[in-house]
């Protein structure tokens, strides 16, 4: 019997998905990871529920975040932002 071929099932995964996704804010590009490494699961698992911006820093990186954090952007975009994101990978970020 055959076993499971991790690289095979990325490799897959990623042709489907890409290996990232972006949105357009203003005159601004910015990408998110398709998939979560490990590192950032376990960022994502020291945030406080509450804690958006560090659940953008994360998704984003540190350079994109300070970009993304100049606009003036409400909370119903990044709830709009990360049900897209959501949607389109299959993440589901900000459930609990």
């Amino acid at each position: 019997m055959a076993g499971f071929d991790v690289n095979a099932a990325r490799a897959q995964r990623q042709e489907a998905l890409g290996r990232s996704w972006s949105f357009q804010l203003d005159d601004e590009t910015y990408t998110l990871p398709t998939e979560l490494s490990r590192a950032a699961a376990k960022g994502l698992r020291k945030l406080d529920d509450n804690d958006v911006d560090g659940l953008l820093r994360v998704l984003l990186g540190d350079k994109q975040f300070e970009r993304f954090e100049q606009h003036d952007i409400t909370m119903q975009d990044v709830a709009a932002i990360l049900e897209a994101y959501g949607k389109e990978t299959g993440l589901g970020l900000g459930e609990g």
